[in-house]
C-alpha cells in the first residue's frame, strides 16, 4: 500500500467517533481504552474540574439513537452547557451559541483562532456551534473559559 493512502487511512481512523454499541455504557475502563492515556488524563481532569463546587455542572451519558453512538450531556441546573462525544484518541466538546452572542464571545480570553473558526462556523438551526477537540490537559483552559461564559448567560 502507498504512504499516502496508510497515511490517509491513520486519518480516517483517527476520526472516527466511537461508543456507538448501545449495550456498552461509557464506564472508566471503556473510556481509558477508547481515548487512550493523555487524553483520557485530560478528560478526567476535565469532568473533575467542571463537577466541582466552581462550576457545578452535572452530566449524563445517553445512547442517542439518531446519532447512533454515546453523548455526555453537560448541564448546570436544568440548562445544556456543552455536549462530549468521545473519538479514537480524543475527546469533542461541542458548545451552541446564538447570533447574539457574538459580540460577547469576541472578547472572551481564549485563542483567536477558537474565535475565528466560531466565525466561519455553519448555523445549525439557529445555533451556531463552537467545537473543541482535545486531547491533552493544556486544551482544556480554552474550553473552562467558554463552560464559565455559557453557564452566565439567561
Amino acid at each position: 500500500m502507498c504512504k499516502t493512502l496508510t497515511k490517509q487511512l491513520e486519518v480516517n481512523k483517527m476520526d472516527t467517533q466511537i461508543l456507538r454499541d448501545p449495550l456498552i455504557y461509557p464506564s472508566v475502563e471503556v473510556l481509558e481504552n477508547a481515548l487512550g492515556c493523555a487524553a483520557y488524563e485530560a478528560f478526567n481532569s476535565f469532568m473533575h474540574t467542571i463537577t466541582s463546587a466552581d462550576y457545578g455542572l452535572t452530566y449524563e451519558w445517553r445512547y442517542y439513537s439518531d446519532g447512533k453512538s454515546w453523548l455526555c450531556k453537560i448541564s448546570h441546573k436544568k440548562k445544556t452547557v456543552m455536549w462530549l462525544s468521545v473519538w479514537n484518541g480524543f475527546f469533542k466538546i461541542s458548545f451552541y451559541f446564538t447570533e447574539k452572542n457574538l459580540c460577547e464571545i469576541e472578547t472572551l480570553g481564549i485563542a483567536d483562532n477558537i474565535k475565528e473558526e466560531f466565525c466561519k462556523a455553519k448555523p445549525i438551526g439557529k445555533l451556531i456551534p463552537m467545537l473543541f477537540v482535545v486531547n491533552n490537559k493544556q486544551e482544556l483552559l480554552d474550553v473552562l473559559t467558554v463552560a464559565a461564559f455559557k453557564m452566565s448567560l439567561k
